[in-house]
């Protein structure tokens, strides 16, 4: 499932996640499943038609990511592999940033990295924040909607109808996940 928020060159996408890494770091052995949300740029494009057609959108050039993951293992609730991706090199994740307060409070955690948008650009190497003026502003008035989102979608995750693995044997690698 996938959720996309639109403001004026920023999106907000956030979509349940199932995952098997065949070359895990140490720790990150097996399957794991939550919820990935990421910051990105987007675009409008022309119309291709009439004035009533549709238009095209671009989610493109990823900024920043929080993946809000268990492993299938772990106790309900216990988010034992939340990580969040402060910056990107091109489409490439950089460093997996641990912090106990995204494991915690995870949706709190995204509404206050959300409601504060120009330091989030800064940490990406994205900006300068005033060009992004419209998106905080408009993003911070959105951070409720965003985080009930993401609260719901955890919760379906969580009762196990979301973020399943692919069907058949356990797979060495796999990637169930519009982001």
């Amino acid at each position: 499932m996938l959720y996309a928020f639109g403001f004026e060159r920023i999106g907000v996408l956030v979509s349940d996640l199932y995952f098997v890494d065949p070359d895990p770091a140490p720790g990150q052995e097996g399957p794991e499943h939550g919820v990935r949300l990421e910051v990105r740029m987007l675009e409008q494009g022309e119309l291709t038609g009439s004035i009533y057609s549709s238009r095209p959108i671009q989610a493109g050039q990823p900024i920043w990511r929080a993946d809000l993951l268990k492993s299938l293992d772990s106790p309900p609730g216990r988010l034992n592999r939340a990580h969040h991706h402060p910056g990107f090199h091109g489409w490439e994740p950089g460093k997996r940033v641990f912090d106990k307060g995204l494991s915690a409070h995870p949706v709190v955690w995204v509404g206050e990295q959300l409601a504060d948008l120009g330091a989030l650009l800064e940490r990406a190497g994205v900006g300068p924040a005033e060009d992004f003026a419209a998106d905080t502003e408009d993003l911070r008035g959105a951070v409720h909607e965003i985080t009930a989102v993401l609260g719901s979608l955890l919760a379906r995750v969580e009762s196990g109808e979301l973020a399943a693995g692919p069907s058949g044997d356990q797979p060495e690698s796999a990637r169930v996940s519009w982001l």
